[in-house]
């Protein structure tokens, strides 16, 4: 789980071009939305994108967006749970 959090941390900062913020600003517990990261509806959307491309993973409402983007634990945590070929 440790390689998929730091693996997300760099691709958070990729796809939202975080240019002043390294892998080691951004905690797994820490709220995505609205913290200190400053991530929005419009970001979300964009890490959705992320997903689906590079983990085969589909987050298809809103509720269950809610809980992925809780944190990046969260959002590792539903990765490794619904990617294909990983048992559940």
């Amino acid at each position: 789980m440790e390689t998929l959090l730091n693996e997300l941390k760099h691709k958070v900062i990729e796809t939202l071009n975080l240019v002043d913020v390294s892998p080691d600003d951004i905690d797994g517990d820490d709220p995505l939305i609205g913290g200190k990261l400053g991530i929005d509806s419009i970001d979300i959307l964009e890490l959705v994108m992320m997903i689906e491309r590079d983990y085969r993973v589909k987050i298809d409402n809103k509720e269950v967006g809610v809980k992925v983007f809780a944190s990046l634990k969260t959002m590792a945590n539903y990765i490794s749970e619904n990617a294909p070929g990983t048992a559940v």
